[in-house]
């Protein structure tokens, strides 16, 4: 049992309103939950670099970009359009929110300062892309991904919008841009990875030694070496450009890896759904350290964060969950 003294009244009450802000309040080092809008089932969730700056996350079931504040555990929501279901987000070099709007079949912009709301909608011939994720090349460009078999580049200056078919087909998933701009993304479907030429929008494949993986997510650690989340064989495998090598490692159980991040210290952040957990890797040490969710079936879907803290989305649960990246 957990004493908690306070000197007066307006300790008491602050201490209440803390405890109103958040689902919990986590001991040093362990999750920190933010319960946003029922039935916004939060898919993708992207911090502001600024500490303590907003987090967006797209309600991907009501057609919404949602902003929490997590000083206050106040969240707020906008509309991003008819038919919306955003599905990525992440922050651009603006302060922007950009993301995939898979039901308009189009790239949007959410401005925090002014609140404005801008939509690029890919080429009526390029018919649906089930669009997923997102990243920003060195020239300010948004390269992006879509299930359906495509990935494409917006140019925000000119507004022109490209759309390249995969070179297998339907698989294009989660992507990322290393810190010298080069774009790789993961094929669901296709069981690769590849790399886009960001001038000519031509993809290479890149296999992974495991067959059948089911490359889901990938993401640049500060080396350029660019890290995959397995799905079907609940591994996490590193592909390093300059050397063209591969290394796998296997998580911990019958695990299925869903999606992966690196923070500021190259440490590899993955969502393991089958024991309902976020994990994190050190390269270094190889060691694995697991943080369950206090809710059964949390599914978190995909990871982003900033210095010091580990933020994802828990679909099934409507909540946020920051953990201390240390």
């Amino acid at each position: 049992m957990l004493l908690l003294r306070f000197p007066n009244s307006i300790g008491f009450a602050l201490a209440l309103a803390a405890l109103a802000a958040h689902d919990c309040i986590a001991a040093p080092g362990q999750p920190v939950y933010y319960g946003v809008p029922r039935g916004a089932h939060p898919h993708d969730v992207a911090a502001a670099p600024v500490p303590g700056g907003p987090v967006f996350y797209t309600a991907q079931s009501t057609g919404k970009v949602g902003v929490l504040d997590p000083a206050s555990g106040k969240t707020e929501e906008v509309a991003l359009g008819p038919r919306s279901a955003p599905h990525g987000v992440i922050v651009g070099p603006d302060g922007a929110a950009w993301i995939t709007d898979g039901g308009q079949n189009a790239i949007v912009r959410y401005d925090p300062k002014t609140r404005q709301v801008r939509v690029w909608p890919l080429p009526e011939d390029t018919g649906y892309t089930n669009l997923n994720t997102l990243t920003f090349d060195k020239r300010g460009r948004v390269w992006f991904t879509g299930q359906s078999g495509y990935y494409g580049r917006l140019d925000p200056a000119s507004g022109e919008v490209k759309v390249w078919k995969a070179p297998r087909g339907s698989g294009p998933y989660g992507i990322t841009a290393t810190p010298k701009g080069e774009v790789f993304y993961a094929s669901l479907a296709g069981n690769h990875i590849a790399q886009i030429n960001t001038e000519t929008g031509e993809a290479t494949v890149i296999e992974p030694p495991t067959k059948g993986q089911g490359a889901r997510r990938v993401w640049s650690d500060s080396r350029g070496r660019i890290w995959v989340s397995y799905w079907n064989t609940g591994q996490v495998g590193m592909y390093d450009p300059a050397t063209r090598a591969w290394r796998e490692w296997k998580l911990p159980g019958n695990a299925h890896t869903y999606s992966v991040w690196v923070d500021d210290k190259d440490k590899v952040w993955l969502t393991d759904w089958s024991i309902n957990a976020i994990v994190r890797f050190d390269p270094v040490t190889e060691k694995f350290d697991s943080f369950p969710s206090n809710q059964e079936r949390a599914n978190v879907r995909q990871m982003l964060g900033r210095s010091g803290e580990a933020w994802g989305a828990e679909s099934g649960s409507d909540r946020l969950v920051m953990v201390p990246a240390q």
